[in-house]
């Protein structure tokens, strides 16, 4: 497998020749660079579909500033590439790499995929490939990096079972700590991979396809899911962070447009309504709300930080939207509809802008859905 020195070498040959090249370069304002040697555990956070889409992911941009905080973890981020660019890699021999340090996917101890929506599943096996991990996680041994994913669509995992090494199932803020601490104490162990994913399986909501074994019927459905260890659960459990913490202040500023060009600040999790058909509103629950002084204090952090001048605070499935009209002017553009704090935020806003930044109260403006 080529260095990262080698990769980057061989980017310079390449990047002029593909469209939007600012996806494949990194070096973005607020990304993290830590030296690779001074850690003891290296997680690429890696998005199945393009830097467009992907770095507006509000999920990845969450694991990437929490593990980052960690001393002792490393994490960077990558995307798939654009199918010139896919082309060009693999014409030229460069694996699939990350933006920060330039190093191949497979030289990580942990690659984690988010799972958002599942017509991205074959973009997971396309990256694995582009990788140079056995695309079967029969196939992967102490050498491969521990290949896990998580996201609203790692609910129905058995889709990609024979692809992953474990899923998240759940909210992942304390999860993913603790499959890295159990990923560090294996690894200092000396054990064999079977012994990880035995320990992995421990873990509250995670499950580990290959410790069960699942028969179908002839249509399709599971017919029986059988634990094939005495200790290892029948029973999944979602995990659930009780209090949300802090959210990420430090967003990504993009080198090209992307979906999302502002900063995403979520005021809420879960919904109160129960849309049997809404599949966000159910793995989304409980629901659980941010104060608001919490939410205005992490929109001004996030727009001093990043030189954005927009925010979309996010709920599921609603949300909340900040931002210039006009030159120096804010606009709250709230889709919350029945969210109860609507009104309190609005005013809260109004009062802090007004106040904190000393704008007048017509820079301030709201708009409302009908």
């Amino acid at each position: 497998m080529l260095t990262s020195e080698q990769i980057a070498d061989r980017l310079e040959r390449i990047l002029l020749t593909v469209q939007k090249p600012g996806r494949y370069v990194g070096g973005e304002l607020n990304q993290v660079e830590k030296d690779w040697d001074k850690v003891e555990t290296r997680v690429a956070l890696a998005f199945p579909d393009i830097y467009d889409i992907g770095l507006s992911n509000l999920g990845l941009a969450i694991f990437y500033e929490n593990l980052n905080k960690r001393w002792d973890v490393l994490a960077e981020r990558a995307y798939a590439p654009w199918s010139d660019m896919e082309e060009a890699m693999r014409s030229t021999g460069i694996p699939l790499y990350s933006l920060e340090s330039k190093h191949a996917l497979s030289d990580f101890d942990i690659l984690a995929f988010t799972l958002p929506y599942e017509s991205i599943y074959t973009n997971v096996l396309n990256m694995l490939d582009l990788s140079g991990v056995p695309i079967f996680t029969k196939d992967r041994n102490t050498k491969h990096p521990l290949v896990i994913a998580g996201g609203h669509a790692a609910f129905n995992p058995e889709p990609m079972y024979a692809f992953i090494d474990a899923f998240a199932i759940g909210e992942g803020e304390e999860l993913f700590d603790e499959i890295v601490d159990v990923y560090q104490a294996w690894k200092r162990s000396g054990q064999n991979r079977p012994a990880l994913l035995q320990q992995l399986a421990m873990i509250s909501g995670i499950y580990v396809p290959s410790l069960y074994e699942t028969t179908y019927r002839d249509d399709g459905t599971i017919d029986s899911f059988t634990p094939l260890q005495p200790d290892v659960p029948l029973t999944i459990q979602k995990r659930i962070v009780g209090h949300l913490p802090p959210p990420p202040t430090k967003p990504i500023v993009p080198l090209i447009n992307t979906v999302q060009n502002r900063v995403a600040v979520e005021i809420m999790r879960g919904c109160a309504r129960g849309c049997r058909f809404c599949h966000a509103g159910m793995v989304n629950r409980p629901v659980r709300e941010r104060p608001v002084a919490e939410v205005l204090e992490a929109i001004t952090a996030s727009l001093d930080n990043s030189g954005f001048d927009e925010s979309v605070c996010r709920a599921f499935p609603p949300r909340l939207e900040l931002g210039p009209y006009a030159p120096e002017a804010y606009v709250l553009s709230i889709e919350l509809r029945e969210h109860f704090t609507v009104g309190f935020l609005l005013r809260k806003a109004s009062q802090f802008y007004h106040e904190s930044i000393g704008l007048k109260s017509r820079m301030l403006n709201r708009s409302m859905p009908r």
